[in-house]
């Protein structure tokens, strides 16, 4: 569709970095300066919760996101090349995103709070559990030991779009880590309308925009059209 719109994958990378780094920064002020610091081992068990908000997004998001983007940030680089970085930053995001989703565990464990209690925290170990499952069909399928050339064919555009809705998946699953965080934190004491509640609400803004950016930037052409060898669209009946 964006393509049709004649809509170019180009300028959506460039604000999609721009976001990144936004993002990246804004989590690390509310984490470090707001919330006192980062640490795996603490007496206070704030300080290892803060580890989770700042891997998700930066080791998970925004890692996996410039995976997604790989193929259109660099149109330029050979497909095997290309494949590889995506495969690896998509590896590295996950490896990250399951230490996030440990420091959380670790933080209610050793801080008396039950766990799995609410939706953020099912959406994810879903989005997550789908995610592993992505790559390891991607590593199987694509790298090694590689199915057969019609297969890739007729797999490479099931696994993008499914590979979006993993994405999408998992941006949701932010906002509502960041809703459920501030919420915990008013109810608290925390000023409703203070610089720390207005950061945590302009960090989740912010990922929203940068997700967006991603997902078009994913879905448009590159400004060098050249579809990857064996890659057939999605038939689409109109």
């Amino acid at each position: 569709m964006a393509g049709a719109l004649g809509v170019k994958a180009t300028p959506f990378t460039y604000a999609a970095h721009v976001l990144a780094a936004a993002a990246a920064v804004m989590v690390l002020v509310w984490c470090i300066h707001f919330r006192g610091g980062l640490a795996f081992e603490a007496v206070n068990k704030n300080l290892i919760f803060n580890v989770h908000p700042v891997l998700m997004l930066i080791g998970y998001i925004i890692l996996g996101s410039e995976a997604i983007m790989i193929y259109k940030s660099f149109p330029g680089l050979k497909h095997d090349t290309a494949k590889l970085i995506h495969l690896t930053l998509h590896a590295i995001a996950i490896v990250l995103g399951a230490v996030g989703i440990y420091c959380a565990f670790k933080n209610h464990n050793e801080s008396g709070i039950a766990n799995l209690y609410s939706l953020h925290s099912w959406l994810g170990i879903g989005a997550i559990s789908l995610y592993g499952i992505q790559w390891i069909f991607g590593f199987v399928t694509f790298f090694f030991p590689g199915a057969a050339p019609d297969v890739r064919r007729g797999a490479l555009p099931w696994h993008a779009l499914f590979g979006l809705f993993v994405y999408i998946l998992t941006l949701a699953t932010a906002q509502l880590g960041f809703l459920e965080k501030l919420t915990f934190l008013e109810s608290s004491g925390l000023d409703k309308y203070g610089t720390e509640a207005i950061l945590v609400n302009c960090t989740a803004l912010v990922v929203v925009l940068f997700g967006a950016t991603v997902v078009v930037a994913a879905v448009a052409p590159a400004a060098k059209v050249e579809e990857p060898e064996g890659y057939a669209p999605i038939p689409v009946v109109g």
